[in-house]
């Protein structure tokens, strides 16, 4: 594989990194890194979101006809890696790499007219209804049913049952949701994938507030809640298909390593300014600089591994098995630097303000620095991530039987 980027793709990183010098303000740069959730508020998220759009550079990852930059799997790599570097905000993947490519491959053309153009405008919030309390990693054992009747504007689905660990959902209009319509086949074949809208009396979001105090996932409740037959996507039973698709895109639709090298970078330049209570600056110590270097060796490791998987993608390929190894060692080295930013920091770092966020005129004051006022919320929120989009031991099952045949 050539490692070498092109005269094209040298032009196209000065252009990407001119418009972020021009276009990324620095209150939104500030918001980003004094967030400490797995996604941004929506007031900076979406700002940044429209920014975007209004370049034309929001969606990347969707077909040119459909609204996507037509950019080369090199192209979108360039791209995240110079937005990781600037600190720009990471924009809410739930519309724009979930169900936004689930629409471009699987929905009807009355279907991508009506749902596409919103999510590019951000006119519309998406969330995702997949997880339940009792389906989590089996996701084929959910039990959330929709029955087809006939309703007064056309047939239509009544959805009973529950959703659970749902992000964002306390400020979306759209749910996009795994459902069961057939109980009597096995239990893969009887699941469909509906898009529900959420201001309708049938629809009860709960919050559930983390341990880092951030309010992020949500319980979804469905009484006889109804969405129109022409908001399947797909066919009845074709859901389990199609959320395969999806968590390709979940799991490895993204470059993960360059935000992480990018934390790994902040971490060493604080080690230079940070006393050991020993002998001068932490990044003196071995200990510490050897687990700091280990964090980068994986986190360049990782960067070959997703620039490989790009490789693949130039040619046509599909993302494959091999985004599950992409979602294991991201979620684990993301770890490894949570614990390595305590370590650094010290108490500082074990402030837990709950009021959010914490950016802005009402944030509060951080004690010692405005990285050590995040940093235990980050690493509490950032133990989810060897579970969401499916916990460490699915992904290892998943690589052993489709990439090593075990």
């Amino acid at each position: 594989m050539d490692m070498d980027f092109s005269p094209e793709d040298i032009a196209f990183r000065e252009e990407v990194r001119e418009f972020l010098a021009h276009r990324l303000p620095d209150r939104l740069r500030n918001g980003a890194r004094r967030t400490p959730g797995v996604f941004v508020e929506p007031d900076i998220g979406m700002e940044w979101h429209r920014i975007l759009n209004e370049k034309g550079w929001v969606a990347p990852h969707w077909p040119r006809e459909n609204g996507g930059t037509g950019w080369t799997p090199t192209q979108k790599f360039i791209f995240e890696k110079e937005c990781a570097l600037a600190g720009a905000p990471a924009l809410a993947i739930l519309g724009l790499r979930l169900v936004g490519p689930v629409i471009c491959e699987f929905g009807t053309a009355e279907q991508k007219e009506r749902f596409l153009p919103r999510i590019l405008s951000g006119e519309d919030y998406w969330c995702q209804g997949y997880s339940e309390p009792g389906s989590g990693s089996d996701l084929a054992s959910l039990k959330t049913t929709a029955r087809l009747v006939e309703g007064p504007g056309g047939d239509e689905y009544v959805v009973n049952g529950s959703k659970i660990w749902t992000t964002h959902a306390h400020h979306a209009n759209w749910i996009f949701a795994l459902v069961r319509t057939d109980p009597a086949v096995k239990k893969q074949a009887g699941i469909t994938f509906l898009l529900i809208p959420m201001d309708q009396d049938g629809v009860e979001v709960t919050p559930i507030h983390s341990m880092s105090g951030d309010h992020e996932v949500n319980a979804v409740f469905f009484t006889d809640a109804r969405t129109s037959a022409a908001n399947r996507i797909g066919e009845e039973g074709q859901g389990w298909t199609i959320a395969k698709f999806l968590l390709e895109n979940e799991r490895g639709g993204s470059c993960f390593a360059p935000r992480l090298l990018q934390s790994i970078e902040t971490l060493e330049q604080l080690a230079k300014e940070q006393p050991s209570g020993v002998n001068g600056a932490l990044a003196h110590d071995p200990r510490f600089r050897d687990r700091l270097a280990r964090a980068r060796l994986d986190a360049e490791a990782l960067e070959v591994t997703e620039l490989r998987i790009l490789a693949e993608l130039a040619k046509g390929r599909a993302p494959g098995p091999q985004t599950s190894l992409v979602k294991l060692l991201s979620a684990n080295i993301g770890q490894q630097i949570d614990a390595l930013r305590l370590e650094l920091l010290g108490p500082d770092a074990l402030q837990l303000p709950l009021e959010r966020p914490l950016y802005g005129n009402e944030a509060p004051e951080p004690i010692g620095s405005e990285f050590a006022q995040t940093a235990f919320a980050r690493y509490l929120n950032n133990r989810a991530a060897t579970i969401f989009g499916g916990s460490d031991e699915v992904q290892k099952n998943i690589i052993a039987k489709t990439v090593l045949g075990l």
